[in-house]
């Protein structure tokens, strides 16, 4: 993602490539960040210096792990720079740190950062409203078999919606994982009821659609005021 994110924004003159993080020790540190994605040198470089990197631009776009997440938006929320965080897989300790930093700055957190996906959520919600307890529901999500949390966050999120749509506990929705071969993310929500199915489906044939829905984010974020927020709000714009 780390990338994809970075290739496009250079792709684009409204962005610009300031800092680029890696963990210690990672072969790509110290690597021309323009270079690495395959085009000119940019003359920013790929370092482990996190407050550096982050005091360098004007918004933390964060796709990693849950730990150094909460990391980097606590040093974010030092800086007073905005974040775009995509990172899965979160505790509610660590959604909690990251609710507390959007008192200080502007953060878009979200699951998933697709268009389509986003617009899932809500068509799920409303179907789930409409068709009520006498369908049943479940949801399931298939990724590469890399993927490390599982089910997924736009999983998890779905079966949140479908169950504030019928006024139940978000656990009584069942959530199936795939996890084979290169897939890149697809998430069906099953409604079946008597003599019929509803399938609600979002396939992701790219990273870039996460990465580009990333840079809109971003875009959106630098002009907000403090407060947690996610990808309804960045498409209401």
């Amino acid at each position: 993602m780390g990338i994809r994110i970075a290739s496009l924004a250079l792709e684009d003159s409204i962005f610009a490539v300031a800092g680029a993080i890696e963990t210690k020790g990672h072969p790509s540190i110290g690597q021309d960040v323009g270079q690495l994605v395959g085009v000119k040198p940019t003359g920013t470089h790929v370092t482990d210096d996190v407050k550096g990197a982050i005091q360098a631009g004007d918004v933390l776009i964060e796709f990693t792990r849950p730990e150094p997440t909460v990391e980097h938006v606590r040093i974010a929320a030092q800086l007073k720079r905005p974040a775009v965080i995509g990172t899965t897989g979160l505790t509610d300790a660590q959604r909690a740190e990251i609710i507390q930093a959007a008192k200080t700055v502007p953060i878009v957190l979200s699951p998933n950062m697709s268009v389509g996906v986003t617009l899932l959520f809500e068509l799920a919600q409303i179907a789930s409203q409409r068709l009520g307890g006498a369908y049943d529901v479940e949801v399931v999500e298939a990724h590469h078999k890399a993927k490390l949390d599982s089910p997924s966050g736009t999983a998890k999120r779905l079966a949140e919606v479908v169950a504030e749509g019928r006024r139940q506990p978000t656990e009584t929705i069942p959530v199936h994982a795939i996890r084979a071969g290169d897939v890149v993310g697809d998430h069906t929500v099953i409604f079946a009821g008597p003599s019929e199915r509803l399938e609600l489906t979002h396939r992701a044939q790219s990273r870039d659609v996460f990465a580009l829905g990333a840079l809109r984010a971003a875009q959106f974020v630098v002009t907000q005021r403090p407060g947690l927020y996610d990808m309804r709000d960045v498409l209401k714009k």
